[in-house]
Formats: C-alpha cells, sequence, structure tokens
C-alpha cells in the first residue's frame, strides 16, 4: 500500500492527496496497468482519447505533424509524466500527438467515466487537473503570440521553441532543409549557415533530415 502510495504521489494530478483519499481512490477506481517494449504505440494521433493515461517507468517519444505534413516534431518525455489530460474533453477530445515507447515502459490508466464519476469529486484531484491544462494552454500561447527577432537565426530558434511542450531536454525535428527554409520564409543558404553554427557551438547535431536538439532550454534566448 504505502509503495503505491508513494508512486501516485509523485504523478501529475495525484500529488497534494491524503492517506484517506487515496484508500478511497483505490477502492472506488480501477487503475489499469500496462507494459510496453520499445518502439510500441501507446496512444495515436488523431484517436480518441477515453483515458488518463500516466507514464510511470521509461522513456516515451511523443511525435507530432502538422497538416502541412512539412516536418515531424518529436519530444523524448521522462516520467513521471500525463499524456494530454486536454484531450479528455473539449471539442476535439483525440490526440494530437502519437506516443511511441522508446525504451520499456509502464503506464497507469484510468477510465473517463471514472475521472468523471470518482476522481473529479476530489478537491486535490480537481485542482491539479485544472491546472495543468491551464499551464500548459497559457505556456503555448505566450509563445505563439511572441514575434521572433529580425535574423535568421532568431527565427530558427524561435522555430525550435515554438513546437516544444516542454522547454527541457531532447527533441528531434526531422524535415527537409528547403521546407525549413520555405517555413522561415528565409533562402535555403541563410538557414543552411545559421544550422552549422548551431551546431559548432553544440547546441544542435545534423544529421540528413534531422535536426537533433539535446537540451531544448540552451536554446532559450536570456
Amino acid at each position: 500500500m504505502s509503495t503505491m502510495f508513494n508512486t501516485l504521489l509523485k504523478l501529475p494530478l495525484f500529488q497534494g492527496l491524503s492517506q484517506e483519499d487515496f484508500t478511497n481512490i483505490l477502492g472506488r477506481v480501477k487503475l489499469h496497468f500496462i507494459k510496453y517494449k520499445a518502439e510500441d504505440i501507446i496512444a495515436k494521433s488523431d484517436t480518441a482519447c477515453k483515458e488518463l493515461i500516466f507514464l510511470l517507468k521509461g522513456e516515451v517519444d511523443a511525435q507530432t505533424t502538422p497538416a502541412s505534413q512539412l516536418f515531424t516534431y518529436i519530444e523524448t518525455i521522462k516520467t513521471p509524466y500525463l499524456i494530454e489530460p486536454e484531450a479528455l474533453f473539449g471539442m476535439n477530445p483525440h490526440f494530437k500527438s502519437t506516443y511511441v515507447a522508446k525504451t520499456e515502459v509502464s503506464v497507469m490508466t484510468v477510465d473517463k467515466m471514472l475521472v468523471l464519476k470518482e476522481l473529479l469529486k476530489y478537491d486535490v484531484f480537481r485542482l491539479n487537473y485544472v491546472n495543468s491544462v491551464s499551464n500548459r494552454a497559457q505556456s503555448i500561447y505566450s509563445r505563439l503570440w511572441k514575434t521572433p527577432s529580425s535574423g535568421t537565426q532568431n527565427k530558427v530558434i524561435h522555430f525550435i521553441l515554438m513546437y516544444a511542450e516542454r522547454l527541457e531536454g531532447e527533441k528531434t525535428i526531422v524535415i527537409k532543409m528547403e521546407d525549413l527554409a520555405e517555413i522561415l520564409d528565409d533562402t535555403r543558404l541563410n538557414v543552411s549557415r545559421v544550422l552549422n553554427d548551431l551546431q559548432e557551438q553544440g547546441l544542435i547535431e545534423l544529421r540528413r533530415k534531422i535536426i537533433y536538439i539535446p537540451e531544448i532550454s540552451k536554446l532559450i534566448p536570456e
């Protein structure tokens, strides 16, 4: 019991629950525990979100491709983590990204109806849920309206930061150089020069049709 309690306390939405609330939850809410092997798909973009998915152990790649299909943005996520809590409700309750196990992964899921009928009864859970969704929305909104400074390098860095859900950890962008230049409304030569400069500074690594960012926080302007 204490081990399970400590594990849940580390998860988003459950932090701050009392021992009594935790015991009540275990008695009324069925928690599903699932293991995935590396490269298994945990959740797929554009599929209905019918449950909350908590990552308990391992690393996951969140792969997002815009409607233009010009690139794919990949974020490596480490546990503990909650997959798209905002996708559970609203006008479009579907996952926006595909989540693929990078290592062996353990998850816990809670059915949507149990979230509505049971978990949202708890003030701590309800407050954590609202804060989680609000924080994500505010973070993305603030970056959406932030205009990059002039210059190709600023536009490249703004592009990399713009699509990250979390401004920490490693990211990978699968994109052709000419497509990136088109998105940035700049020349391929200018974009290539900037990327090579960033690589020389150790901020990114360039591979065929891939921009790998070891630690995105190092790209955030001071």
